[in-house]
């Protein structure tokens, strides 16, 4: 979670070198931020189009609540799951080529990262389950833990641009919400579990913030306050569906 943001930026800028795109992520310096500000658009495309392929492989290929109408059709088709991020992505690329062939790459890059997390995503989850088989050693227990937790971090951090491109500001909330996400949820797994369409929220959140990034990246200029009006709005409908949802406590 702290180096993957700076990895971004030496991606999005690699003129900088690895401690260039340090410093530029820590510096007030003008340059530095204006450097950040000019890879801005390649960074945001890429970083909204591994948002919105997230979004579709939970809607067509992952198990689910289904929390509003049309999702189990959809989820019934998941074959077509290929296809329609194929013809997003031509798209996609095709409107940036004409403004910015960077952005036209980076999009490319935010698809192919999406891959390459979802690969080592499943070898992950194939390996934990292995592992609370007891078939690993205490050691391939904890470096298939931190790849687990690795693979399931990205996406916090790539959404984390739809709000701020500060550096920072990014690791702070990133490490603050792991650790109060982690904390909610070894308390209370139980309570948790009640909450059906939580994760329907996160993932609508993670389209409309995928939107939002390659819209920026095109110069649209969309307000800063959107992304977390938006968010908080998506998962507070699917929290408050949730609740009268839930079953009932038990009075014994």
């Amino acid at each position: 979670r702290g180096g993957l943001p700076w990895l971004i930026v030496w991606a999005g800028v690699p003129s900088l070198g690895p401690i260039g795109a340090f410093s530029a992520a820590f510096s007030s310096d003008p340059v530095m931020a204006a450097a950040i500000t000019q890879s801005a658009p390649v960074l945001l495309i890429g970083g909204g189009t591994f948002l919105i392929f997230l979004f579709f492989h939970w809607l067509f290929l992952e198990e689910k609540e289904f929390g509003i109408r049309g999702e189990r059709y959809i989820a019934s088709k998941g074959v077509w799951f290929f296809a329609v991020i194929s013809i997003l992505l031509t798209a996609i690329v095709g409107l940036a080529v004409g403004k910015n062939p960077l952005m036209a790459f980076g999009a490319v890059i935010g698809s192919t990262a999406f891959f390459i997390v979802n690969g080592f995503r499943q070898n992950a989850e194939e390996k934990e389950r292995t592992m609370i088989s007891g078939n690993l050693s205490d050691v391939s227990k904890i470096f298939y833990l931190e790849i687990i937790d690795a693979t399931f971090s990205i996406d916090g951090v790539m959404g984390a641009f739809a709000f701020t491109m500060a550096v920072p500001l990014i690791i702070i909330g990133n490490g603050i919400g792991a650790l109060i996400v982690r904390e909610i949820t070894v308390r209370n797994v139980d309570s948790i579990r009640k909450y059906r369409f939580l994760k329907n929220g996160a993932m609508y959140s993670i389209l409309c913030l995928g939107t939002i990034m390659i819209l920026d990246s095109f110069g649209f200029g969309i307000p800063a306050f959107v992304s977390p009006v938006v968010t908080f709005g998506i998962v507070g409908y699917f929290l408050f569906r949730s609740i009268h949802r839930a079953p009932p406590a038990s009075t014994a």
